[in-house]
């Protein structure tokens, strides 16, 4: 009897798997931000994303400064030509305003940041000035209005300074304190429960340090997961290792979307007789996609389980992280409701050859480089098992090979996905 070969994840092209981009695309419409927020204290505000819009309560700078340490001069005071002497009638510090007027003629001692006193409108620096004593020296080349920050010149008041759904990094953090904005509205803390499954797996808090028996495997997976879902924008529920047992998993999964706005599991999801996770979500959940044309990452699925979002990634350690990026990541960015969801993707030259056939895309591990004429270059970390964790490791970025491509030899045009921002 010949055997009939069912579709495997070794089939260069398999026509009823879901396109990566059309993926995408359900998994955008399925999911809604959540409406929730709550007031933090701008210390505690760091990667929160805002719930709404923040418009400034002042100017910044609030008054018109000096950009560089110099002399505060009006601009009737240039000379058309050569050389004037002005006289030196006060100093202004940063801090420490000067009450003179400055009328034509005169010149006030000023320094960086330091609030423009009444009269003046250009600053002349100190290296292209002479001062003797209670006078200073200045020539033609003086431009009007040099060296001033105009009030408002960063911000004006009422102005929307940072719009809902951005998240909050170190520039915005310092925007926000420099208007005096102390506690800002942010979307509340994203709760994610995940959890391995298999018989095989061991915890590291019951067996590191120890031999295991013949056939165990130390559970690597939910630790990646939870170093990758790191965050003070999210709170974590570490459900551990269910056993391959379908009332087990049907528990555990029942239990995590209950307490949870979104679920990550590993392992179980293929088409195997112990893949009980693909069971259950079937049973449970409302099932948008399962099997993915991307490669590593295949078996992939997505989908709702009571109220809660649920992914269920692939055991290969690879396709664990590669689906996070991908997927998982930009989920959660939807549910804040992030305005810059999807991760970057830059142009490079190969200087490595890849095999791959085309139907199917593909994220292979990189490490980035420059080309001797200085385009962003990337060199293939070699081989790319899906097991192979030490690959992602060894990487700085991932390599994308759209599903029209094929093999890509030296010198070739590619895409990459760099890890900065992405992996911590």
């Amino acid at each position: 009897m010949t055997i009939e070969k069912q579709p495997s994840c070794d089939d260069p092209v398999e026509p009823a798997l879901l396109p990566v981009i059309e993926a995408r695309r359900r998994m955008a419409s399925a999911i809604s931000p959540i409406n929730d927020a709550e007031s933090v204290h701008l210390s505690d505000s760091l990667a929160r994303v805002l719930a709404k819009d923040i418009h400034s309560p002042r100017a910044v700078p609030p008054q018109s400064n000096s950009a560089m340490d110099g002399y505060a001069i009006s601009r009737e005071s240039i000379p058309a030509s050569g050389e004037t002497t002005l006289q030196l009638i006060g100093t202004a510090w940063a801090g420490r305003p000067c009450e003179q007027i400055v009328k034509p003629g005169q010149a006030i001692r000023i320094f960086t940041g330091a609030i423009m006193p009444e009269g003046a409108d250009t600053v002349v620096i100190q290296e292209h000035a002479m001062q003797s004593d209670d006078t200073v020296r200045i020539d033609a080349e003086v431009q009007p209005g040099k060296n001033v920050r105009p009030a408002g010149e960063d911000v004006q008041k009422d102005e929307c300074v940072l719009c809902s759904g951005t998240t909050l990094g170190a520039a915005e953090i310092g925007v926000l304190a420099s208007l005096g904005i102390n506690t800002v509205d942010v979307v509340r803390k994203i709760r994610v429960a995940f959890f391995s499954t298999g018989d095989e797996l061991r915890t590291l808090d019951e067996h590191a340090g120890t031999e295991l028996p013949l056939g165990m495997l130390f559970d690597s997976n939910r630790h990646t997961i939870k170093a990758l879902l790191a965050s003070p924008a999210i709170e974590t529920i570490d459900l551990g290792v269910v056993p391959d047992d379908v009332d087990a998993t049907r528990e555990a999964l029942r239990s995590a979307s209950m307490q949870a706005d979104l679920v990550v599991t590993s392992g179980g999801i293929s088409a195997g007789d112990a893949d009980f996770v693909a069971q259950v979500f079937q049973e449970q959940g409302q099932v948008s996609f399962w099997k993915l044309a991307m490669r590593p990452g295949r078996p992939l699925a997505f989908g709702l389980v009571n109220d809660a979002v649920f992914f269920g990634l692939p055991g290969n350690p690879v396709a664990v992280v590669v689906t996070y990026l991908q997927f998982v990541k930009p989920a959660i960015k939807r549910l804040q409701g992030a305005i810059r969801v999807e991760p970057v993707t830059l142009p490079a030259i190969s200087t490595s050859a890849m095999r791959k056939t085309p139907g199917r895309m593909e994220f292979q591990r990189g490490i980035l480089g420059r080309s001797d004429d200085g385009e962003l270059s990337v060199a293939s970390t070699g081989k790319q098992g899906a097991g192979r964790l030490t690959s992602i490791a060894q990487a700085d970025c991932l390599i994308v090979l759209e599903p029209e491509q094929g093999t890509v030899e030296p010198g070739d045009r590619v895409k990459i996905q760099p890890f900065f921002g992405l992996l911590a």
